[in-house]
């Protein structure tokens, strides 16, 4: 969840909706978002909405010992915003900073909240992310006794040095330990996230961490490349010439490294940065965003779209205790997309997935433009002749290339 804000419409005090985005309710898939914005400390890549101790202050408004009574109030504004329609949360992921520095008695009060709230359907697919150092076996057999289904590691390297560059906390040999844990408590679903670019990594130690996360046997893995955001203490130490930005070239050989290498190992990727053992593994929540269905983020920064309105909530954790508290929405801004905006978003999205994109959702001019795309080996000609625009592995690499040729205007 990025800290930077964002411009908008003012948000109505109620958080009501247009009717014309209520009508829309039910009609799609309907997930939940909760941010849990608390780290023990921040690593220096880090430009997400997440706040330390030290930054909070003790006790007070915004802190972690009153958040699931904030997240409670806010479901409940969403509930009376989107009436009486017969609704069930299909996905709930609970992202952050560190989820799982709440106790897991918070956690699962979180599901029980959103059950009692909207309903969870019996099949729901529920789940949290979760840094290695900040789970033990105990609060991961609570987590899957309450409910949650699926667990996302950050794990990011398996070179202590590289975990160093990063600021991250736990060890290389930690990961282990914790799947294990995971595996034993139930957790059937299981994410190990890498991040691949980081100073001083070798193109072995890149081969060492995706070895690692071979052996460990995930049924999906997240890989993405290290981005230098402006205002994090990774872009100041970049500007100051102590560290090298990443080079797109070099990112673009991690990349396929990694593809190549999860691949082998029965992995297929259904999603530019993303790869699963089968349909099955695929993250729902998230295919919910690619997919333009509808979904309500609570806490500080979240974000949300219902219908064709996407809104923010406010940042600071205190800030948002204080409007929830009051019974007014959290919610910064908003907009209201037209159908060209969604149009063109259904395109960005639609192409980074193995399924492709419908050629209802091109003009016309963009159907030659396609057959240029699959000439030149960007996307797979025969998924092209079944009336869909799907990436070839050169075109995940190129992907903002394509987007742009597919959407000239």
């Amino acid at each position: 969840m990025p800290s930077k804000p964002l411009e908008g419409a003012p948000a109505p005090v109620d958080g009501a909706l247009p009717d014309a985005a209520l009508t829309e309710v039910g009609t799609r898939p309907f997930g939940v978002y909760v941010h849990v914005p608390y780290c023990a400390a921040r690593c220096g890549y880090c430009d997400f909405n997440t706040y330390t101790p030290a930054e909070l202050g003790a006790g007070g408004q915004g802190g972690a010992a009153s958040f699931v009574d904030s997240v409670a109030t806010e479901a409940r504004l969403a509930r009376s915003v989107l009436g009486e329609r017969d609704l069930t949360v299909s996905t709930v992921f609970v992202g952050g900073g560190t989820p799982t520095l709440l106790p897991a008695a918070d956690l699962a009060k979180v599901l029980r909240v959103l059950d009692d709230t909207f309903g969870l359907a019996g099949d729901a697919e529920v789940t949290t992310e979760a840094n290695p150092e900040s789970v033990d076996r105990e609060t991961l057999e609570q987590l899957r006794a309450s409910g949650y289904t699926r667990i996302s590691f950050g794990m990011q390297s398996a070179r202590p040095h590289v975990l160093a560059a990063l600021d991250r906390r736990h060890t290389p040999g930690r990961v282990p330990e914790v799947v294990g844990w995971a595996r034993s408590a139930g957790f059937r679903q299981l994410s190990l996230d890498l991040i691949y670019g980081a100073p001083g990594e070798s193109e072995s130690d890149w081969a060492a961490s995706l070895d690692t996360v071979i052996e460990l046997a995930p049924d999906h893995v997240s890989a993405y490349a290290l981005t230098v955001e402006e205002g994090t203490k990774l872009s100041r130490r970049v500007r100051r010439g102590e560290l090298l930005e990443p080079d797109d070239d070099l990112l673009a050989d991690r990349y396929l490294q990694a593809d190549e290498a999860l691949a082998a190992a029965g992995l297929t990727n259904y999603e530019v940065s993303n790869w699963a053992r089968d349909q099955s593994s695929w993250c729902r929540h998230n295919m919910g965003y690619w997919r333009g269905d509808d979904w309500w983020g609570l806490g500080p920064g979240a974000h949300s779209h219902v219908g064709g309105v996407r809104w923010w909530n406010v940042r600071h954790p205190t800030e948002y205790a204080t409007r929830v508290g009051a019974g007014h929405s959290p919610a910064a801004g908003r907009e209201v997309l037209d159908a060209q905006v969604r149009r063109v978003e259904r395109v960005m999205l639609g192409v980074r997935l193995v399924e492709g994109l419908g050629l209802d959702a091109l003009g016309e001019q963009a159907l030659d433009v396609a057959a240029e795309l699959a000439a030149d080996g960007l996307i797979v000609a025969d998924v092209l002749a079944q009336g869909r625009v799907a990436l070839t592995r050169r075109g995940r690499l190129l992907t903002d290339t394509v987007v742009r040729a597919l959407l000239p205007d």
